[in-house]
């Protein structure tokens, strides 16, 4: 037969000797106090642990940018390899009627799909009064 084993690795800790003045009253108790110590282990995982924060911080940080990033630079490119006109939008106007306007030979749901990257709209939808950048026709 074999056998195993196990330890916690727990000593339970020395009580103190009283003091002889105190050593006659019988409800006074002795208070042990205990040190907290950090074994090599201990110390490791809290000195692995302790950036830990700081690096999830830098990640979602990185990470969160990246497409703000790539939309800088695929507006500035589109900026730099052409010219483009600009309209204000009127009461009544549409961006499906600017779009035909700009290139009534072309898709029409290009030239709004263009039209809304350039300017950086959530959706189709404009206001009288925006003036928006209109992609020249090729």
């Amino acid at each position: 037969m074999s056998a195993a084993i196990a330890t916690t690795g727990f000593q339970p800790s020395r009580a103190l000797p009283r003091e002889s003045a105190r050593s006659n009253d019988s409800t006074s108790s002795t208070v042990v106090r205990t040190r907290l110590r950090l074994t090599r282990r201990g110390r490791i995982v809290f000195t692995a642990l302790a950036p830990l924060p700081l690096v999830i911080w830098a990640f979602v940080v990185v990470l969160g940018s990246g497409t703000a990033a790539a939309d800088v630079d695929s507006v500035g490119a589109a900026f730099e390899a052409a010219s483009f006109e600009y309209v204000t939008v009127g009461q009544g106007d549409s961006l499906w009627a600017i779009a035909e306007s700009v290139d009534p030979s072309g898709d029409v749901r290009e030239v709004i799909e263009e039209i809304i990257r350039l300017n950086g709209l959530d959706d189709a939808v404009v206001e009288p009064g925006q003036r928006l950048a209109l992609p020249l026709a090729p």
